[in-house]
């Protein structure tokens, strides 16, 4: 679509050529979340201006609160302002699909042939990669949460506590939450929201959702429509719990997964990053379904795919599900697909109805959202989870073996390299990946 003129409000825009952008979007959605919400506002705020600055950044502001991908969520919110609910299911739907997709063939290449000297030799420099990618979201993170002495303790309290006592992730956010809330009442200044998003005094035309433009009629709260929608995502999810049940249950595998996956998905508080220690406290330690050094992996692969990180759980489904032989040793890629697509559509389903939910009630108080203090408070606790995150990586990646054996001189290097070159050098997380992955391949052929 040719981009309207400066000073004229674009023409309406079709609900398929709503679709082929989003479905654009799902193969190009490359640089985490800050990365894939820029690349929107770039596109649909200052190109195509299908959404003005201000509803942008209100849309943004609200799906910041929600658990789960604030970036993929963002697509739904858009998709469903301007052609209802098919609307917003085709945005999230194609925000997501393609990196599933490519996840599911990536997984298999690497569960089939990992074992090849060349594969071996580029996992050997991810690993050390996507440390230096942890800790360097532990650092933006904190660096922007962590304003004041009260946060940083908060900070420190949650490491303690997940690093060292093994307090469950959804308890450590439940804690936060409610220390935020009464924290406000007794300390006000040091639960107060920053800026955030904040809104901005940038226009960039007329757009077809204005800043005065009212709320369409689908997008209006209504009781009934509340009930039904929600009627609607619980009958789904009982559904396909329920077949699952009745077909493998409710020890089996997959039947595990869907309910795992449904409680990561209400816990994922700050991103994908802040959600890892939980699947990996469940994937890895409670359920087995794969190894910590194949949880690094899959981060690593799903930092290289299009989407949301936290697709890296459909890794985690596939590993599973292969691992497992839930379909027996013959059907192998085929339970790795199963495992893959039950984890992404019982983390994935929430989201859509946090927007269907929610939506209405956003648009009736646009101009008076904010974070909140439990906000607030979970999220300086999600730095320093995140920071035992980058610490477990760190020792299996250094110290494969254990602290008794050789220390990896050489992925330390690379690590230290890659952590550079994202903060004082602006290098994009694929480019460094990139990298690391070349620097890990030529280094296996020199040993």
């Amino acid at each position: 679509m040719p981009n309207p003129s400066p000073t004229e409000t674009p023409e309406p825009v079709s609900f398929w050529q709503a679709f082929s952008y989003w479905l654009k979007l799902g193969f190009i959605s490359f640089g985490g979340p800050a990365g894939q919400i820029s690349m929107m506002h770039q596109e649909l705020v200052e190109k195509r201006r299908w959404i003005s600055e201000h509803r942008f950044l209100h849309a943004l502001n609200y799906t910041m609160v929600l658990p789960g991908p604030e970036a993929q969520q963002l697509a739904t919110y858009i998709g469903w302002l301007m052609h209802g609910v098919k609307g917003g299911i085709a945005a999230g739907v194609l925000f997501v699909l393609p990196s599933l997709f490519i996840l599911m063939g990536l997984t298999w290449v690497y569960l089939a042939y990992g074992d090849a000297p060349a594969v071996e030799g580029i996992l050997y420099g991810i690993k050390p990669a996507v440390t230096a990618i942890v800790v360097f979201a532990a650092y933006r993170i904190g660096s922007r949460a962590l304003r004041n002495n009260v946060l940083r303790g908060m900070a420190l309290l949650a490491f303690i506590a997940i690093f060292a006592l093994h307090v469950p992730f959804p308890y450590i956010v439940l804690a936060a939450g409610i220390i935020g809330y009464l924290g406000s009442r007794f300390s006000p200044k040091s639960f107060k929201a920053a800026a955030g998003h904040g809104a901005s005094n940038e226009t960039f035309g007329p757009a077809i959702i204005d800043d005065d433009t009212p709320a369409p009629e689908h997008a209006r709260f209504k009781w009934r429509r509340l009930i039904t929608f929600s009627a609607i995502g619980l009958f789904i999810w009982a559904a396909v719990m329920l077949a699952l049940f009745n077909s493998y249950g409710w020890q089996g595998t997959l039947t595990q997964m869907g309910w795992f996956f449904t409680k990561a998905a209400l816990v994922t508080f700050g991103g994908a990053y802040a959600v890892l220690p939980y699947v990996y406290q469940g994937g890895v330690e409670q359920y087995a379904w794969l190894t910590g050094t194949q949880m690094i992996d899959g981060l690593a692969l799903g930092e290289t795919t299009p989407g949301p990180l936290i697709m890296v759980v459909s890794f985690v489904g596939f590993v599973g599900g292969w691992t497992k032989e839930i379909f027996g040793a013959g059907h192998l890629f085929l339970a790795g697909a199963a495992g893959a697509s039950v984890a992404t559509l019982f983390t994935f389903l929430p989201s859509f109805l946090f927007i269907l939910l929610g939506g209405p009630l956003v648009e009736a108080t646009r101009g008076d959202m904010k974070f909140t203090a439990p906000l607030i408070g979970i999220t300086a606790a999600v730095a320093g989870v995140i920071l035992n995150l980058a610490v477990f990586f760190a020792y299996h990646v250094l110290w494969p073996q254990g602290l008794d054996a050789n220390f990896e001189w050489f992925s330390a290097l690379i690590g230290i390299t890659a952590f550079v070159a994202l903060l004082k050098y602006k290098m994009s997380i694929v480019q460094v990946i990139a990298a690391c992955a070349a620097t890990g391949f030529v280094y296996s052929f020199l040993l």
